[in-house]
């Protein structure tokens, strides 16, 4: 059995694409790209997918991260650009490597996100981001299933910071960047939670909703606050098995 991992984006309109919806896509295009996936066992069979860590509604996506099972044994690249074919635009997938590692999951530990926040002065900004991370902890509320629950969504931040690259800007109205990098933890802390403590702290309050888009996820370097790429350990043994078959064809017999 032969293991694919896929990078996907939620881009345009499709980032108010629900991850149940997501999911009927892609089995959708699964079947239109004739991939021989594997099925799990019992009475109602489903194809062997394992989605990690999907963003919210809402928030767009440039690193989401699924692993599928195949009964027979597939090139990732050619492999990707079916699936691309046979997804809306906006759903799109990026990369693709055969799973020569364990543990995906566990190299999601932390995400990149930015949050444009259109009609906020990048100078208001500044001056909420700086109350936030010098605060000690910043409580907010959050409804869930089981009623309102309190958390600090200060402790989780690794890193939130304005970004003020013109070029992200394209009318002359005010318009803040921020760029935000969050532990993945439990309970998680989201974007908007983040926006939350913001208002919380220094009553940042955007006239219209903040567009966030993950940028990037994956295992957080704890020394330089970086986020890792989680597909890169796959690249780098699939590297190393064909420079060991190299030198073993070229060894004496």
């Amino acid at each position: 059995m032969q293991r694919i991992r896929l990078r996907y984006t939620k881009r345009g309109r499709l980032r108010f694409t629900s991850h149940r919806d997501f999911q009927r896509a892609f089995e959708r295009a699964l079947r239109r790209a004739e991939v021989p996936m594997a099925y799990s066992a019992g009475f109602t069979p489903h194809p062997k997918v394992s989605y990690a860590n999907a963003a919210p509604t809402g928030t767009g996506s440039e690193a989401e991260y699924l692993e599928i099972a195949l009964t027979e044994a597939r090139d990732p690249e050619k492999l990707r650009v079916l699936l691309d074919e046979s997804l809306p635009a906006g759903l799109d997938v990026v990369d693709a490597v055969e799973a020569r590692t364990s543990g995906l999951a566990d190299r999601l530990t932390a995400s990149v996100w930015e949050l444009r926040l259109d009609g906020v002065r990048p100078e208001e900004a500044e001056r909420a981001v700086t109350a936030f991370n010098t605060a000690g902890a910043v409580e907010v509320q959050r409804t869930t299933k089981n009623g309102v629950r309190t958390f600090d969504a200060r402790s989780a931040v690794v890193q939130l910071e304005t970004h003020s690259d013109a070029a992200d800007r394209p009318t002359d109205q005010p318009c803040a960047i921020l760029r935000l990098v969050v532990r993945h933890v439990t309970p998680a802390v989201r974007p908007d939670d983040v926006l939350s403590g913001l208002r919380a702290v220094a009553d940042l309050a955007p006239p219209v909703p903040a567009a966030v888009t993950r940028l990037a996820q994956g295992l957080l370097d704890e020394e330089t606050g970086t986020v890792t790429d989680p597909l890169a350990p796959d690249r780098e043994a699939a590297t190393a098995l064909v420079a060991g078959s190299a030198a073993a064809a070229k060894a004496p017999a």
